[in-house]
């Protein structure tokens, strides 16, 4: 966005298609980076905010003058992007015109930032649980081939083995691979520090054509005709409605919430449930709590707490 930002202010009134196309995006997305930029600027002042708007077919920046100065990064800014840089550099695997790049960009920002950079020398960042992982899935998407995964599905809670034709990477908090599941023959999301074990496969990739998802709004998007499943949490679990997405959320008396949610794997839940603990229930459906009651009784027979109160 910042090199949006850049690219419209030499360009008065681009063209919404041109624009799109010069950075490989859908026009929705562009709108919708549009729709953020207006709340971007150098204080929360108005008239340090960027006036950015279109009509649809042209983008105007109304105040180039007022706001659009050269960028300058700050010491922690400086030290926290040169860190990260240097930790993909260092990455095993990683294609080698890829790792140039990095290198010349490190050496302009250190130069740019003078004194401030100094302190990113002293800080390292290993990437133990995905490093290996990234590097082979990089590698199959630039040969386009098959990976084998043996991988932990959360949902299932254990290990499966799965061979995967691989889209494309996402982050979103963590690193995602978006690929063909050959297992369950659908599109699905692995999560990268979920990966046990992978190898790069002889045979090529060769995924059904599929329109690329807009994850703009999240990666997971439910469906109208997923079960409905409620959960009442106290004020400790509010977090709930920070990470699921929901369909409505009703205050309760005490500070709490109830919950209203879709999802395709309603026994997935029943891990959040236990998370929850005393600050959490699931109200409906009914075999779904009763469900959740019994892990919670035989996870604490485990303990030998058969006796321990639990709560309905």
């Amino acid at each position: 966005m910042l090199s949006l930002v850049t690219y419209l202010r030499e360009r008065p009134g681009a063209r919404v298609g041109e624009v799109a196309r010069a950075f490989g995006i859908s026009e929705q997305e562009l709108i919708g980076d549009l729709n953020v930029l207006p709340m971007c600027g150098t204080s929360f002042r108005g008239g340090d905010l960027l006036d950015i708007d279109t009509d649809g077919e042209h983008i105007w920046w109304h105040n180039v003058d007022d706001v659009a100065q050269p960028l300058r990064l700050a010491a922690d800014e400086a030290t926290a992007l040169l860190v990260a840089a240097r930790a993909v550099a260092g990455l095993p695997g990683l294609r080698e015109r890829d790792r140039q790049a990095l290198t010349r960009a490190v050496a302009k920002i250190e130069s740019a930032a003078g004194e401030s950079a100094q302190g990113s020398a002293r800080v390292g960042v290993t990437f133990e649980a995905e490093g290996h992982v990234f590097a082979d899935v990089d590698r199959a998407l630039s040969e386009r081939r098959r990976l084998w995964l043996r991988y932990y599905s959360y949902g299932r809670g254990g290990m499966t083995d799965r061979e995967v034709d691989p889209i494309r990477l996402v982050t979103e908090g963590h690193t995602y691979l978006e690929g063909w599941c050959r297992v369950s023959e659908g599109r699905r999301m692995f999560r990268l520090d979920r990966v046990a074990d992978i190898r790069v496969l002889d045979a090529p990739a060769d995924p059904p054509p599929l329109e690329l998802r807009d994850l703009s709004e999240g990666l997971v998007h439910p469906a109208a005709d997923d079960p409905e499943v409620v959960l009442e949490v106290g004020p400790a679990g509010r977090w709930v409605t920070e990470y699921y997405t929901h369909d409505e959320a009703v205050e309760l008396p005490d500070g709490g919430l109830r919950i209203t949610l879709r999802t395709p794997d309603p026994a997935g839940l029943r891990r959040l449930a236990l998370r929850l603990g005393r600050d959490g229930r699931i109200v409906a459906p009914a075999d779904l709590a009763d469900q959740a009651r019994s892990t919670a009784l035989a996870a604490l027979a485990a303990y030998g707490a058969t006796e321990a109160p639990v709560p309905d």
